[in-house]
């Protein structure tokens, strides 16, 4: 059974530490990770929150990255596409030769979260101990065993809180006007409007901090 994990990393000990000291109103989200044919790790990333004129200046001094290139700009964000260095290298290839997953990376001022996948207990404590031996101070802050389908676990969504959101979306309560009152769709669904109440409030709840944050409060199975 595969295996969700979050973790704590000092910035100096991934990536991006001189950019985000020089710059700590800024946060940089990892979009994407792709390998090019040079077996180089190739990082598309999102910054916001602040002076990008700044961010840009200590970000060419940054010695975790190169070839940095402006790849588009929405309102007040900017993704960059760039090149990990060697200095990047060691926890990279951990969970590159592990077989992990990196879901999620949240970069701030002084320390990355990370949400990653695991095939299992023991890639998970594999990956821990290649930290511990390299000296990377990496925190395990939460584990959770994915026991539902991949779009409701990335989520953070109970089964039957996506059952209730999807029931919702087919039955047209997230129209203008909407199609079916809430009464209603309890009714279809054979519940208490106050308990389908109480599910869209958790389903709301797991689906905005799992994609905007990477730690929260466990939340009701209702």
């Amino acid at each position: 059974m595969s295996i969700i994990a979050e973790f704590s990393v000092k910035s100096d000990d991934l990536a991006l530490n001189h950019a985000l000291t020089e710059a700590p109103q800024m946060i940089v989200e990892i979009e994407q990770v792709v390998a090019t044919m040079e077996d180089r790790l190739m990082p598309y990333f999102w910054v916001s929150g602040g002076d990008h004129e700044e961010f840009e200046v200590a970000f060419q001094n940054d010695d975790s990255v190169r070839n940095i290139t402006v790849i588009d700009e929405v309102e007040d964000a900017r993704l960059y596409r760039a090149e990990w260095t060697d200095n990047v290298e060691t926890i990279i290839y951990a969970y590159v030769e592990l077989g992990a997953t990196l879901m999620q990376a949240i970069g701030k001022a002084e320390d990355w979260e990370l949400r990653m996948r695991f095939d299992n207990h023991d890639s998970l404590s594999e990956f821990q101990d290649y930290c511990d031996a390299n000296d990377i101070s990496i925190e395990l802050n939460r584990t959770q065993e994915q026991e539902q389908p991949m779009a409701s676990a990335q989520y953070d969504l109970t089964p039957t809180q996506r059952e209730t959101l999807v029931a919702a979306l087919e039955a047209g309560y997230y129209e203008t006007p909407r199609a079916v009152t809430m009464r209603e769709l309890a009714d279809q669904l054979g519940v208490a409007q106050q308990t389908l109440s109480n599910r869209f409030r958790a389903a709301y709840s797991n689906l905005v901090t799992s994609t905007l944050t990477i730690s929260h409060p466990d939340e009701s199975d209702e």
